[in-house]
Formats: structure tokens, C-alpha cells, sequence
């Protein structure tokens, strides 16, 4: 499978992308993902950074090289601003408040970790999980993680498990994802050796239709769940530039975990996608992988479409088998090296939408699985 523009190692080259908007890669190695886009708005008071990357030494050392290529320093970075609670995007943001002192701006319903939430699915689609030759496939117990063995380059199989439900089972019957417990002790000792706190206090929490003036101009704050529960995205109306976080990627489709707070987690992303794809005078989007682009509307009726060639997919099956659980369907969408946690994930948020829009039915037999109809 030829690689995707999210999948390329990240550049060192800082890159202005709108006016006062400079781009700037930074390494990650996760499942799908080998770069974030951390974007830099500069205004007369020094500059905010949007999505800092993972936690540890080496973003912190790629950031402060990016910075000195576009003239900055640590001291010049005012805010923080977080699209989303996964790791690669608000990791980093400790680092900088301790260095720099700055404000953190997130949705007010960030949430990282708690009993009875997920906290490190991978970011993309099964889909879009080639197995690159330079990411290890660890295979134990029947589940699967991605590792890497370079030590300047972060990962996320490194986190932590932050609660013991983590490790348990799934509402429908299935295993947890989990990282290899080595991963684990060395990112929690790396923590405990910097005295930073994973998650950042967010200290300017902002909900639907606030306003932010950065970069010399107003961004509007649009609550966008589905990928996450507090995902937003920012919007420049007057310049055209929407900050589209992990919401609208360029070439993969963003990963919709059956395992969130909300009922239907699919409804809110294609609501959210309506609403974005719906919006006037995009002339540049900025997504936290990829390139930037600008068909905005084009890229969310795409991604409108795999889902729901992939509800169809999931009628087919149903028709086809009859009575089957979560992993009965997941394995016969899904190719057999993308099988286990993530992809029962994905299979479960499509099934929970279409019993929730009255086209499937589910049963839960005692001690055992959850059983869907959906022919």
C-alpha cells in the first residue's frame, strides 16, 4: 500500500501557510501517523502554538529547533491551543507551559483518562493502519501494538495505562487495547524524571462559538465531536483558514471509536462533518497531519462516503452470517492483519449507529457477548 501524506517522516522545514501561520512537522511514530503538524500564529505578542506533539525530550528538542528556524524562542510562545485529548496533539503542551508560561486553550470537556473512557486508541481508520516496514507488529495474547525501537523518535505505545479498567474488557465482550508493559514503565519514568504532569491544566477552556484573537485576527471555536468528544476546530472567516485538528485529514479517514462516552459517536462525527463541510469561504484548511489543502467540501463528502459504504458493508455481512457478535463482523470487514481491539472498536460504533437509527438489533446474552442482527 503506497504511503499517505499523513504517513511521511516529518520535515524539518517551517513553512508559512497562511498569513502569520507557519507549519512545522513534528516526529511521532503511531499507528498510521508519522508526523503532527504543530502550527505556530504569530502576532505582535510572540506566537501560539496549535498541537505541541507527544510528551518527552525529543519533541521538545524538534520544537525548539523549529522555532529557532522561524526566528522564535521559547519565551516567545504566549498560549497552548489543543484540538483534541489524544497525546500527539496536547503531550507537549506540559513542556511548554513550564518553559514558557503559557496559557492553555482547550474545549472545555477535555478529558484524558477517567474510569469508563478510552485514552489511546490510535488516531486513523483501521483502514489506513498499513504495517510500514519501519514499525515493529508485536503480537501477544492475541492483540496487537505498534513499537518502535528508535529512541529519538516518540511513540505511543510508550503511554501509560492511567486506570485498571483500561486493561479489562469491552462493553461488547472484547479485549482493551494495551501498550507492552516495558513501554509503559519507561514513559512513566521519563515522566517522573522531568516532574511533568502527562495531561496540562487548561487554564482557558472554551466552548462552541467563542472567539479567540490570534495571529492578528478572530478564530471562531467549533465544538466538533465524533473523533473525540471535545475535539473543536478554529476558523478564520474573514482570512478563509480553518484549523481542522484531526477532523478532516487530507488523504486517511479519522478513526471513530466505539468506545466514548456518547451513545452514537458516529452521528456526532457526520453531524460535525456536515457542519464543517458546510462552512463559506474555506480557501485553506490546516489539518494536524498531511498537507494543507483546500477542496474543504470535497474531503467531507468523501469521508461521508466510506462511512457509509461501510454501514452497507455491515448490512451485507449481517445478511450474510446472521446473528453475530462484534468480532464475527469485525473479521469479516477488515483484512485478517488488522484484527483485534481497534478495528471491534470501529465494527461497534458502526453497529451501535445502526441500532440506534432503528436498522440493526442487539442482543446480550448473560456472560456472553453482545449479539447484533443487522440482515
Amino acid at each position: 500500500m503506497a504511503r499517505k501524506q499523513e504517513q511521511e517522516a516529518a520535515s524539518e522545514e517551517v513553512v508559512e501557510v497562511a498569513p502569520g501561520v507557519l507549519r512545522m512537522q513534528l516526529p511521532v511514530r503511531i499507528p498510521g501517523l508519522r508526523h503532527v503538524n504543530c502550527y505556530a500564529l504569530l502576532d505582535d505578542a510572540g506566537a501560539a502554538l496549535v498541537d505541541p506533539g507527544l510528551p518527552g525530550p525529543a519533541t521538545w528538542r524538534a520544537l525548539r529547533h523549529r522555532l529557532r528556524r522561524a526566528g522564535l524562542e521559547p519565551r516567545h510562545v504566549h498560549t497552548v491551543v489543543v484540538t483534541h485529548s489524544h497525546p500527539d496533539h496536547f503531550g507537549g503542551a506540559s513542556r511548554v507551559v513550564r518553559e514558557c508560561g503559557a496559557r492553555v486553550v482547550a474545549h472545555r470537556s477535555f478529558s484524558f483518562g477517567g474510569i469508563g473512557r478510552v485514552v489511546q486508541e490510535p488516531e486513523v481508520s483501521v483502514d489506513d493502519l498499513p504495517a510500514p516496514e519501519d514499525l515493529a507488529l508485536e503480537v501477544g495474547s492475541g492483540e496487537r501494538h505498534f513499537v518502535t525501537d528508535d529512541p529519538e523518535v516518540p511513540t505511543l505505545a510508550g503511554a501509560p495505562a492511567p486506570w485498571d479498567g483500561w486493561l479489562g474488557r469491552t462493553p461488547w465482550g472484547g479485549r482493551r487495547m494495551r501498550p507492552p508493559l516495558w513501554k509503559s514503565a519507561l514513559w512513566a519514568a521519563s515522566r517522573v524524571a522531568l516532574r511533568l504532569p502527562l495531561v496540562p491544566k487548561i487554564t482557558e477552556p472554551v466552548r462552541d462559538g467563542d472567539r479567540l484573537s490570534l495571529a492578528g485576527r478572530e478564530w471562531r471555536v467549533l465544538h466538533t465531536p465524533g473523533h473525540t468528544g471535545d475535539h473543536v476546530c478554529f476558523y478564520d472567516a474573514d482570512g478563509g483558514v480553518l484549523l481542522a485538528g484531526d477532523h478532516v485529514l487530507p488523504t486517511i479517514t479519522p478513526h471513530v471509536s466505539g468506545l466514548v462516552a456518547d451513545r452514537d459517536p458516529l452521528r456526532l462525527f457526520l453531524e460535525s462533518l456536515d457542519r464543517i463541510g458546510g462552512l463559506p469561504g474555506v480557501r485553506q484548511v490546516l489539518p494536524a497531519h498531511g498537507h494543507p489543502f483546500t477542496d474543504l467540501r470535497a474531503r467531507t463528502d468523501a469521508i461521508r462516503r466510506h462511512h457509509a459504504e461501510r454501514l452497507e458493508c455491515m448490512r451485507a455481512i449481517g445478511r450474510e452470517l446472521g446473528p453475530a457478535s462484534v468480532a464475527e463482523f469485525s473479521r469479516q470487514l477488515f483484512a485478517p492483519r488488522s484484527w483485534g481491539p481497534m478495528a471491534e472498536s470501529e465494527t461497534y460504533a458502526h453497529l451501535e449507529h445502526l441500532r440506534l437509527a432503528g436498522s440493526a438489533e442487539r442482543r446480550c446474552e448473560r456472560d456472553g457477548p453482545m449479539i447484533y442482527v443487522t440482515g
